[in-house]
């Protein structure tokens, strides 16, 4: 004995032209016939038919009024006098439409899916697009909040309002160009371009209006093209394919340097208000050469067969996850200090290391070092000074210095000097600390002052 079917029958995207015969047919013999909603050109019609409109208005959501929908048809279905019943709905029943996943789910009946024309053929026939040659990729407007990814072409159902097309267009870099699709088949049919920062003045979006965008360029498909651009390297060019990881270990050093120079005087530049499109430029290349130092290094992991980009990428959001209980858990946190402890924790047990100290990497700068080292020492409850006693203590340890009469020549360095020496400098750097300044990068900023000074006095010599 067969069980109970629910038989979805689809209208199609527009009139009752694009309704198949058979679908009609269905629709006016079954005994047992229920629409979705009658808010669609070809419903209107069937008149003699009962929807589920009404449902709508009293649904605390949208997935509550589908359960109850669905739960509604199953019972059609077992008490119908011939075992079955007819759901009618808007398009196509295997396109974006949840009320048919959840038929599926059910085991009590069969759900068959009647052929139907879909939105996504009129769409692309309106476009002259071959959905399988364009690689077209179908998005639920209301399915996540999340930045839309590419590559292109997207087809965005479920836009039937403005405030859909402007929460789809906050997914979108402003000016990504977006083709808005209207009540296509219909008489007043509307095809229009649109740039992302203007969907919501589409005032006439409704049911039966989509998206199509053709261009999407984000991070994804940049990364991917970079992971190629570097195999063809490795395939073509003679000085990459002599590279290794130890050869290229100094490029990776040179070039974070050179990154960090470059967002140093963007800093600087955006705290002063005077932000230059060189500043902006400069520091897009310094980081995209970094960033390719760690695509170089992926390529080899991969050749290794050891790791490639997509590995690594996984396993630091994976890192990250684990360390950040507060956004990806239930963990509550009180301030950026607590999820500074509570990361060193987290990391230390992670690592299994016996030392808030393991781990770090002894070829910082001696500044950075240090400073680093009195991080870990608040950790610990290590008793630390206050800003003002750092102060004293250096001036005291400087008071104590004595020099020769005359400067050291260019032979003379060494680290073996009078404690004082170490006491000021480490009272400088506590002092540092403890008013949040970064010592290793006051430095460097001063360095290309005086840099800039011998410039100058080199130009005026010329």
């Amino acid at each position: 004995m067969r069980r109970p079917r629910v038989r979805v029958v689809g209208l199609g995207p527009g009139d009752l032209e694009l309704v198949t015969q058979r679908s009609l047919r269905l629709i006016h013999e079954s005994p047992v016939v229920r629409l979705r909603t009658r808010v669609h050109p070809a419903a209107s019609s069937m008149s003699d038919i009962e929807s589920y409109d009404e449902w709508y208005e009293d649904a605390e959501s949208f997935e509550t009024l589908y359960l109850r929908i669905a739960d509604d048809l199953v019972s059609l279905a077992m008490s119908s006098e011939n075992g079955e019943v007819v759901y009618v709905i808007p398009g196509s029943p295997v396109v974006a439409e949840r009320t048919v996943e959840l038929l599926r789910q059910r085991e009590e009946v069969e759900t068959i899916c009647e052929p139907a024309v879909s939105v996504i053929d009129v769409a692309c026939a309106t476009l002259g697009r071959d959905p399988m040659t364009a690689g077209l990729r179908i998005i639920d407007a209301l399915d996540t909040l999340e930045p839309l990814r590419g590559p292109g072409p997207l087809l965005v159902l479920q836009t039937y309002a403005p405030e859909v097309m402007a929460m789809v267009a906050d997914r979108m870099d402003p000016d990504t160009n977006v083709t808005v699709l209207h009540h296509l088949g219909l008489a007043d049919q509307v095809v229009t371009n649109l740039p992302a920062s203007r969907l919501a003045t589409f005032a006439a979006a409704d049911h039966l209006t989509s998206l199509w965008v053709d261009g999407l360029r984000t991070a994804g498909e940049a990364t991917d093209d970079l992971v190629s651009f570097m195999r063809r390297l490795r395939a073509e060019c003679p000085w990459d394919q002599e590279q290794t990881h130890a050869s290229l270990t100094r490029h990776l050093l040179e070039e974070a340097y050179e990154a960090l120079d470059a967002l140093e005087t963007f800093a600087r530049l955006d705290e002063g208000g005077e932000m230059t499109n060189e500043a902006i430029a400069h520091v897009e290349e310094e980081l995209g050469d970094l960033l390719f130092q760690i695509v170089f290094h992926a390529e080899l992991g991969d050749e290794e067969q050891r790791f490639n980009f997509a590995t690594i990428a996984d396993a630091v959001r994976d890192k990250l996850t684990y360390r950040h209980p507060h956004v990806f858990g239930d963990v509550e946190v009180k301030d950026s200090n607590d999820v500074a402890s509570r990361w060193e924790v987290l990391k230390q047990k992670e690592k299994g290391r016996a030392s808030v100290t393991d781990g770090i990497a002894w070829q910082l700068p001696s500044l950075s070092l240090y400073t680093k080292l009195l991080r870990k020492a608040a950790l610990v409850d290590l008793a630390s000074r206050t800003g003002s006693d750092a102060l004293h203590g250096a001036l005291d340890a400087l008071s104590g210095i004595s020099f020769d009469d005359h400067p050291a020549d260019d032979a003379q360095s060494s680290s073996d000097v009078d404690n004082a020496w170490g006491d000021a400098l480490v009272s400088v750097l506590e002092a540092a600390q403890w008013a949040g300044v970064d010592l290793e990068g006051v430095v460097r900023e001063r360095a290309q002052r005086l840099r800039d000074e011998i410039r100058t006095i080199e130009q005026r010599a010329k």
